[in-house]
């Protein structure tokens, strides 16, 4: 993993696959709170550079290694990181692909939105646009996650009931919450009017739980964005990327070779209904900070 300095903040950054010109690059965006970029390493990115990808995964700031400071936590603060992420990477002559886990979604259709030369392709996994009522949801959200983490009972009944692991993923998340201006910073975010989401002609692809709160926003999605294709996981929630990696990798590979502007990487385009291959040798959950915190804790609460 890779320090990087933007010369706005310091980003932790991995980078998997080849590079060069004439390779496609794929940018990876996790969620909020208790997620980081492991929660890609250990399922879908390693898929991406085995297919011929320049897979970037980075922990945005205030997650993982990256810094994390007191206040500016507004989706816009979110957008420009990946923006000066790019820059400071040299990836500005070709359009990348934007994959986005939940708030990372979120994340990548604002820099859509408002960067759409520099953007190839959307692909979300449970995530939605910055609008007034998701900020209102979210900052409630995030602050009753952050009340409940002030009771002394919380973290040690989520180490009883979930295991160590999934205690350190909150415990970690209370830093974020407690330390810094998110809560209210992401009440306070900048959003796009309605008419700006229904002009983006960006590829979008969503991809949603069947048994998420989130899948019922499909239709609306749809016919909101003009150029947007939705699908929904049966058996799953908001967790599937982490749950459901077998099924997600052959969907968003299949999208990016669609939505290729360029030369094809190697290999033929998978049946989405496929499994994943299994050559590679990396686990399917991952053995530190990536997994979905405690749904009793949240019902979508903080890793979103």
């Amino acid at each position: 993993m890779t320090a990087l300095d933007t010369g706005d903040i310091r980003l932790n950054v991995e980078r998997l696959g080849p590079q060069g010109e004439s390779v496609e690059t794929v940018v990876l965006i996790h969620g909020i709170a208790t997620d980081n970029l492991t929660s890609y390493y250990f399922t879908v990115a390693p898929e991406f550079a085995a297919a011929g990808y320049d897979v970037v995964m980075y922990d945005q700031r205030g997650h993982g290694r990256s810094e994390r400071p007191e206040q500016g936590y507004g989706v816009e603060e979110f957008t420009e990181d990946l923006r000066s992420l790019l820059d400071t990477l040299g990836l500005t002559g070709r359009p990348v692909h934007l994959v986005g886990n939940s708030f990372g979604g979120t994340v990548a259709l604002d820099f859509a939105l408002h960067h759409p030369e520099r953007v190839a392709s959307v692909l979300m996994v449970e995530s939605e646009p910055p609008t007034d009522a998701w900020a209102r949801k979210m900052s409630g959200l995030l602050a009753g996650s952050a009340h409940q983490l002030h009771d002394a009972r919380t973290l040690p009944w989520i180490e009883e009931k979930y295991g160590r692991h999934e205690a350190r993923l909150v415990r970690w998340s209370q830093r974020l919450l407690h330390h810094t201006s998110i809560c209210a910073d992401i009440a306070a975010s900048r959003i796009p009017e309605e008419p700006r989401w229904r002009a983006l002609t960006t590829p979008v692809f969503a991809i949603y739980g069947a048994n998420s709160d989130l899948a019922e926003m499909a239709p609306w999605l749809s016919a909101l964005l003009p150029n947007c294709r939705t699908e929904r996981i049966e058996g799953h929630g908001h967790a599937v990327l982490i749950g459901a990696p077998e099924a997600i990798a052959p969907r968003l590979l299949g999208w990016l070779r669609e939505t290729s502007p360029g030369p094809t990487p190697r290999g033929s385009a998978p049946d989405p209904a496929a499994q994943s291959p299994q050559g590679l040798d990396v686990p399917h959950r991952a053995p530190d900070p990536a997994a979905q915190s405690p749904q009793e804790l949240n019902n979508r609460g903080v890793a979103t």
